[in-house]
């Protein structure tokens, strides 16, 4: 009895401090809730629902429970869901701008790219994507790509001659592998893995994540580690339910974000590296993996040769060149 009494007062604690709640945030994304993405959304979960004191019930639903991330823009300009976190891909149509983020070799490292997220360049992208109506809130880290083969390593630019590199629509990755004399084909990621394994493509670029998880190392010969490209996501918010918020909840959300996104690149980087030692233990194992990492001077060579793709895209409707600049010249 007094065990069926404590139940009791413990779900008429829960329901009373839902009911509580001023605002429901729900924050719809589409990976599963182990990922760096979902674990950071989970923490910005509890950590704002504490911040707030109950005041904002934040849901989260992983996994496209509620939409994809092709929808989730529209659904958030209608309030439908509160908050997302999709791929920059996504945002192409209505902040061009964003595709800064696809340029090889633009970044030098995660403290370089971080610096450009938070600092004057991100500022400016994330207002554009506001001024389109969608709150844009912070940069959530994928990783770094790398580029794998079944030809040859990728050790120097003319290495990908002729290869044909499966991209996603990206008008910058066309140019860049165009750069080096390989062949851009833009294929669905859901049809990589066959693509590679029956030879309809040669190559591909793509996080450490991917490639484990799809088990692209499986059906490549060679992983040359580039770290020539960068794969993220921005997390936005309803403008209609943020500027529903009162002053100080926002600066709860802000804070909650900020903590979160922390979160998010530490979870993002500990992912990679775990997940690079799998795929060497497998190329040790199995002896069917050749691995590489750039040296300075070989980086340098790609570097030069894919970057006179950057003047295509200083137009204004594209990226802008104040822009690439200013990214380039971020300390």
């Amino acid at each position: 009895m007094k065990k069926l009494l404590i139940g009791t007062i413990a779900a008429a604690v829960v329901a009373s401090s839902s009911m509580a709640a001023d605002y429901t945030l729900k924050f719809s994304h589409v990976v599963s809730a182990n990922t760096p993405k979902g674990k950071a959304a989970d923490f910005f979960e509890k950590r704002l629902e504490e911040l707030s004191a109950g005041r904002i019930d934040v849901q989260v639903y992983p996994s496209s429970q509620l939409y994809k991330d092709n929808a989730v823009l529209k659904a958030l300009r209608l309030n439908s869901v509160q908050m997302a976190a999709p791929s920059f891909s996504k945002f192409g149509k209505i902040v061009p701008q964003l595709a800064l983020f696809d340029l090889p070799f633009v970044f030098r490292d995660a403290k370089h790219l971080h610096d450009v997220q938070d600092g004057e360049v991100g500022k400016e992208l994330k207002d554009k994507v506001t001024a389109k109506g969608i709150v844009a809130l912070n940069y959530w880290d994928n990783a770094f790509k790398q580029l794998t083969s079944n030809k040859n390593p990728l050790s120097m630019p003319e290495d990908a001659k002729g290869q044909k590199f499966r991209i996603m629509s990206s008008k910058v990755l066309e140019a860049q592998f165009h750069a080096v004399g390989a062949n851009p084909q833009m294929m669905p990621f859901s049809e990589v893995y066959s693509g590679l394994q029956q030879g309809v493509i040669d190559a591909a670029e793509n996080p450490i994540s991917n490639i484990y998880t799809k088990k692209f190392h499986e059906v490549q010969k060679y992983l040359t580690i580039s770290n020539h490209g960068y794969l993220g996501y921005l997390v936005v918010m309803s403008k209609k339910f943020w500027n529903s918020l009162p002053a100080d909840l926002q600066a709860n959300v802000t804070q909650a974000m900020n903590e979160a996104t922390e979160k998010e690149r530490e979870y993002a980087a500990q992912l990679n590296d775990s997940q690079l030692e799998l795929i060497k233990e497998y190329a040790k194992k199995t002896g069917k993996l050749e691995i590489s990492t750039l040296t300075p001077e070989q980086r340098e060579a790609w570097r030069k040769a894919v970057s006179k793709i950057y003047p295509e895209f200083y137009s204004d409707r594209k990226i802008g060149k104040d822009l690439i600049e200013k990214t380039i010249a971020t300390k």
